[in-house]
């Protein structure tokens, strides 16, 4: 079955086939890139919070469940050290189930305003609880209850069931008082690659790719 795209779409309808950008924003020079990917993404992480990138810590997450079917969803950054990339979310929600059965995910950050986008694969654990509850003791009060009203990626009733549920949790867990719930921390994902794209005209993109090899890593160029 093929897919057309009109060149003169419906009335009310986008033309999808003319929406494209011109990227020239900047370049991947292989002589001046630091031999380690970590530099470089918090060189790249830093010039995004610079440059006044919405949300730059928000990246896709790309899990896989045990039958091999693939879901995505975007994330916050919550940490990044010599250890991964940290994030935090309920255990028994889609991605957590799908973390258990198959620890193995990828991270896609798109900074759209730089022409850059970061793309990450590894390996996900769990953080120790004490690390978990550390941030999970620095989040807002409204956040920290909204982490027990929530049974993440489950049916439920309505919207109403939920508001009554964090009224009943508020009630509970007075502001100072509210514990990190059981099914709830964070997970580190260690990359095993790292691939940096910056857009370029005509569609010839740079990209570089770092695989790691023991402790070390050996860096690639990638054809757009």
């Amino acid at each position: 079955m093929s897919v057309f795209f009109p060149s003169t779409p419906a009335a009310g309808k986008p033309n999808l086939a003319d929406l494209r950008q011109n990227y020239e924003r900047g370049a991947l020079d292989e002589s001046t890139l630091p031999a380690d990917p970590n530099v470089l993404f918090q060189l790249w992480l830093g010039d995004a919070i610079a440059a006044g990138v919405v949300e730059p810590n928000a990246m896709t997450l790309a899990t896989v469940s045990s039958t091999g079917q693939p879901s995505a969803r975007t994330v916050l950054l919550k940490g990044f050290d010599e250890r991964g990339f940290s994030f935090f979310t309920n255990y028994e929600s889609r991605k957590g189930r799908e973390l258990t059965s198959n620890p193995k995910a990828s991270l896609v950050f798109f900074w759209k305003e730089r022409e850059r986008q970061i793309c990450v694969r590894g390996e996900v654990s769990l953080l120790s609880r004490e690390e978990s509850d550390a941030y999970f003791q620095s989040r807002p009060y409204g956040s920290q209850i909204g982490a027990w009203v929530s049974e993440q990626s489950l049916a439920i009733p309505n919207r109403a069931w939920q508001e009554d549920r964090d009224i009943e949790l508020r009630a509970k867990f007075p502001e100072g008082s509210v514990l990190l719930p059981p099914n709830w921390g964070g997970y580190v994902l260690k990359p095993d690659e790292i691939e940096f794209w910056q857009g370029r005209p005509s569609r010839l993109h740079d990209r570089v790719t770092f695989k790691r090899s023991g402790e070390a890593w050996e860096r690639f160029r990638l054809s757009p």
